[in-house]
């Protein structure tokens, strides 16, 4: 993501009461520090937080962490949550191969990843959101009924995780090369690049996945 440098993003982050400046201090707690019993969701790649607030605000019941690595971009979303704050929203700026530092086995319901960096050259694949390394990294924090949504409107990324999620060891369902077009799109929430590529006519691609052996 090509985003200009924000040069008080540490601040303007630090300031919002929905950061977590010690994410690995909340491993296991954080249904308890969103005060939430509800189902926890956690977004890699949050952008300018446009999904991921929304659903915040739709669903009081559960708990939302956005993880954003740039501090820049992390800045702006933060500038979009509601004055009156979300308590059961949650943001870091951190990078995702320390999520099993932040989060205990089994405590997250649902990772979405929305337009994911698809890192095309092949010497970048494990940076790639949905490669092997990361895909077990996932099997371990999510819940026995846990699942993650895809999307993107990459078709070479998405032909790509349709084979690196069975290789790892992952079933697919609601496989989709034109989700707008679906009945499963309904209640769908845009992000802000969704929103651009659907506008420019570029079919998003969709599934959700679970780990073999997970409750189905």
């Amino acid at each position: 993501m090509r985003m200009r440098s924000i040069p008080d993003a540490a601040d303007r982050i630090a300031r919002s009461a929905c950061h977590v400046a010690n994410p690995t201090a909340m491993k296991g707690k954080w249904r308890e520090h969103l005060h939430v019993s509800g189902p926890l969701h956690v977004e890699i790649g949050s952008g300018r937080g446009r999904f991921i607030i929304t659903m915040a605000s739709r669903h009081p019941e559960a708990g939302f962490v956005a993880i954003e690595r740039f501090a820049s971009v992390l800045a702006q979303m933060v500038g979009h949550i509601p004055e009156q704050s979300l308590t059961n929203l949650a943001v870091i700026c951190m990078d995702a191969q320390i999520l099993g530092e932040c989060f205990a086995p089994g405590e997250i319901d649902l990772i979405h990843l929305n337009f994911s960096d698809p890192w095309s050259k092949v010497r970048y694949e494990k940076r790639r959101l949905t490669s092997r390394s990361f895909l077990d990294l996932y099997r371990m924090v999510l819940s026995e009924k846990g699942e993650l949504h895809f999307k993107t409107d990459n078709a070479d990324f998405f032909e790509y995780s349709l084979e690196s999620f069975p290789q790892a060891g992952w079933k697919m369902d609601n496989i989709t090369r034109d989700f707008h077009a679906e009945p499963l799109s309904e209640g769908n929430i845009m992000t802000e690049y969704e929103v651009k590529f659907s506008g420019l006519g570029h079919p998003i691609h969709r599934l959700t996945a679970r780990p073999d052996g997970k409750e189905t």
